[in-house]
């Protein structure tokens, strides 16, 4: 299963997003309030509870310095997947963010679960679009 956000608009630098969003201490501040349980991070790897739902363990696998970020999944998720994280200069001051999910799903689960995790990465993005850094 395959999910792309939308392309969201940053008000930071290429350079700049690139390095908060490639410390996966810094993503808990990109998750929603209230729904988080047992964080631990450290600059590459983070593992979390999502509210009366899964464990997460995300990892960071390969960093494309100010361009992309590629993460997969370990430890107890439910299902294996990866996410990498677009970063796109738009001018010396902005970049764009996407995020692309790429996951091993069965179709059952598929039905269930793709538009939750579409909403859930769609509000990872536009939070990343709202940092003042």
């Amino acid at each position: 299963m395959k999910i792309e956000t939308a392309k969201v608009a940053s008000p930071n630098s290429q350079q700049a997003l690139f390095n908060f969003l490639s410390d996966l201490n810094n993503l808990e501040q990109l998750m929603p309030e209230g729904k988080i349980d047992n964080w631990k991070s450290d600059s590459d790897s983070c593992e979390f509870s999502i509210k009366g739902m899964a464990s997460i363990g995300l990892r960071v696998i390969d960093r494309k310095p100010n361009n992309e970020i590629n993460i997969e999944s370990f430890g107890k998720a439910p299902f294996k997947f990866k996410l990498n994280i677009l970063i796109e200069e738009k001018s010396a001051d902005s970049a764009e963010t996407q995020i692309i999910f790429d996951g091993d799903v069965n179709p059952f689960m598929k039905m269930m679960i793709e538009k939750p995790l579409s909403n859930f990465f769609n509000m990872l993005t536009a939070k990343a679009g709202e940092l003042k850094l």
